[in-house]
């Protein structure tokens, strides 16, 4: 299903937009002038399932529906079930709210000390930079800020984010986030990273990306001078399905690389995208082999209408048992529950350890399943 193949042999090109010009299809700022944003624009371009028409007419309520062509040229057009699709398209399964739901499932808001920075742990913020996306992730956490649908849009307070963390010595790791701090101008992401490295105790930056997926067109020669002069920067991007690993996304993550960015990748856990052991061990094969190191594996947020993405956290630790001692260690993403309400992640692997011996021995279990005393 998944063919280990090379990377200059996945899926990429220009697909539908063949008769582009190379240079409109290789502007980032094209790719998101032309994104498919409505659903006549979708209907036109591939069949809708009954399902998604009524997603997509509830859509304006909740979250915004917008997918750059790159993003789109990977999906399965005959296909419901294609992995990306079912990321991307709203389905009116979205309409279903379970009690245990919210709109803010790990309890950002309460630990938001200024608008659009988070202080959840002890040593480190969120900054949320912008509430733009180049494509809009329907199983989204923070979809209450994203996308302008819902009142008019979020607004960070930057100038008040960086007085926070200048004051709070404690603050020693900055994750900035989003929606999609890549979106932002070159001189607007150099301002933040030049007023973050401006604070003595910021020691670490990191960014959460899912641009170089999305829309590898934006890595641009300009952007990676930015984060190389600025740097170094950790960068963990979002992948989730083996299908998001083209050939445009790969030749973006090494000019990252090479521009000195540390690279780490952050999947959801979600029903039919990667709920099985061939696509994770395939999703996790080719993140290493784009020089991205598997980092977590999230069981989905309880964000409003997500039931259906939902996967048991005991497939999760089945998942990660598949993978370990069956690829190289350095495959292998540490499974996590952000915990609701606020109490953060929290992770939940397999075990491993029979018992501890009154000797001070432990026996164990490797994962062929054969017991073994140390």
């Amino acid at each position: 299903m998944f063919p280990q193949d090379r990377i200059e042999n996945w899926a990429h090109g220009q697909g539908l937009w063949a008769r582009v010009p190379a240079e409109d299809w290789n502007d980032w700022r094209w790719q998101m002038r032309n994104r498919i944003a409505t659903a006549a624009q979708l209907e036109a371009l591939m069949p809708l399932t009954a399902q998604e028409r009524e997603g997509l007419r509830a859509a304006a309520g909740r979250l915004a529906f917008a997918v750059t062509p790159h993003f789109f040229n990977l999906i399965d057009r005959g296909n419901p079930a294609c992995p990306v699709r079912l990321q991307v398209v709203p389905r009116a399964a979205e309409g279903v709210v379970s009690a245990d739901e919210s709109d803010d499932p790990v309890g950002e808001e309460k630990t938001s000390p200024v608008p659009g920075l988070v202080h959840r742990y002890p040593d480190r913020v969120m900054l949320i930079s912008t509430d733009r996306c180049a494509c809009y992730c329907r199983y989204c956490t923070r979809s209450r800020l994203v996308s302008a649908v819902r009142g008019g849009g979020f607004r960070p307070q930057l100038e008040a984010a960086f007085r926070y963390i200048a004051a709070h010595e404690e603050v020693r790791d900055v994750l900035v986030s989003g929606g999609d701090f890549l979106l932002l101008s070159d001189e607007k992401i150099d301002y933040v990273l030049e007023r973050l490295r401006a604070i003595p105790h910021v020691e670490i930056v990191r960014v959460g990306s899912r641009v170089p997926v999305f829309l590898p067109q934006r890595v641009t020669p300009e952007l990676c001078a930015v984060l190389r002069r600025r740097g170094p920067i950790w960068m963990n991007i979002h992948v989730n399905s083996p299908r998001e690993c083209t050939r445009e996304t790969a030749a973006a993550l090494e000019r990252l690389a090479f521009a000195g960015v540390a690279l780490g990748s952050q999947s959801v856990l979600l029903r039919g995208v990667n709920d099985d052991e061939e696509a994770l061990r395939s999703l996790v094969h080719r993140l290493l082999m784009m020089r991205v190191r598997p980092y977590y594996l999230y069981a989905c947020d309880k964000i409003r209408g997500s039931a259906h993405f939902r996967v048991p956290v005991a497939r999760g630790v089945e998942l990660i048992r598949s993978l370990r001692g069956w690829t190289t260690g350095f495959a292998v993403p540490q499974f996590v529950v952000d915990a609701p309400g606020g109490g953060g992640k929290i992770p939940v692997n397999p075990d491993y350890v029979e018992t501890f011996l009154p000797d001070g021995s432990v026996r164990l279990r490797n994962f062929r399943d054969e017991e073994c005393r140390y």
